[in-house]
């Protein structure tokens, strides 16, 4: 059964906005060729229809999204955009310690060409750990948010908080309990740092977490000072179909947890496959669908 939607905004977001990790799932490095343009491109196109299949299989229109990137997949937004379907353009350099326009001072130029629902933006921000790079983030990020805020464009953050060398020491490097013991605190302390900076978004896309109690102290710094509309949206970071199921039922159980964005998890295996010659294109869609309807099952699930 599902929840009821009327009540609980839900965004489902299939993430394929990633260019590095694309550059080096198929082996392939800088500078490009035409030719290995013209293969990451087939990619993202792939997942592009495992999506839309996935409207096919039941999957609400309105309740989902796809967050792609415009330099292998422009066309793509430009489609999904004249399609109506609730978009989100990604704006960094991909792979950063920080966060910097992947355009340089013609980012704007490239959003308007699109128009999408939202921009978004990934950092790598650790409120302990690389201040200086930090504060070179934090100026980017304010620039971003105001622009959203005044050109009619919605805002997703997407904050990373890679564990510091000193954080891993101090839980004998178990990254399971940095994640429950530490990251948890930070993602709260760093949700602060950048409301003070003047950065604010419509959706933080966060990393999952192990407990409600964890996901509502989130919710309640995101939504604090009138800040009631703001959501928060569980990313999946490549992990196991058990871990993210997890992390999207617990989340789901809180209010101001308004969704998800599952990539690598739901694509990544059918694209492997599809590399190897062990399914066919069609078929590599299909399953990228039917596991995007998976996840979106799992998270409205009463």
């Amino acid at each position: 059964m599902e929840k009821d939607l009327k009540n609980k905004p839900i965004l489902a977001i299939l993430p394929f906005d990633h260019r590095s990790y694309f550059q080096k799932l198929l082996g392939f490095e800088e500078p490009l060729t035409d030719e290995q343009i013209s293969k990451i491109t087939e990619y993202k196109q792939i997942v592009y229809q495992g999506y839309e299949q996935s409207l096919q299989l039941g999957v609400p229109r309105e309740h989902s999204a796809i967050l792609v990137d415009d330099v292998f997949g422009l066309e793509i937004l430009k489609d999904a955009t004249q399609k109506n379907y609730t978009t989100l353009q990604s704006t960094e350099i991909s792979g950063k310690d920080y966060f910097e326009f992947e355009h340089g001072d013609d980012w704007q130029n490239w959003i308007d060409q699109v128009h999408p629902t939202y921009v978004k933006a990934l950092v790598r921000y650790n409120p302990e750990n690389n201040l200086v790079s930090n504060q070179k983030s934090l100026a980017g990020l304010k620039k971003l948010s105001d622009y959203a805020k005044n050109h009619g464009y919605k805002f997703l953050i997407e904050p990373l908080i890679p564990a510091s060398e000193s954080q891993l020491l101090s839980v004998d490097n178990n990254k399971h309990r940095y994640d429950t013991e530490i990251r948890p605190s930070l993602t709260v302390a760093m949700i602060r740092e950048m409301q003070h900076a003047g950065i604010e978004p419509d959706l933080w896309k966060i990393e999952g977490m192990f407990s409600e109690s964890d996901y509502e102290h989130v919710v309640a710094v995101a939504q604090e000072n009138g800040r009631e509309h703001v959501g928060i949206i569980v990313l999946g970071r490549n992990e196991t179909d058990e871990t993210v199921a997890l992390w999207l039922r617990t989340g789901s159980r809180v209010p101001g947890v308004v969704g998800f964005a599952v990539g690598r998890t739901i694509f990544l295996d059918a694209l492997m496959k599809y590399t190897s010659q062990e399914i066919t294109r069609d078929q590599a869609i299909l399953e990228i669908a039917h596991r995007f309807k998976y996840f979106y099952d799992v998270f409205v699930a009463k």
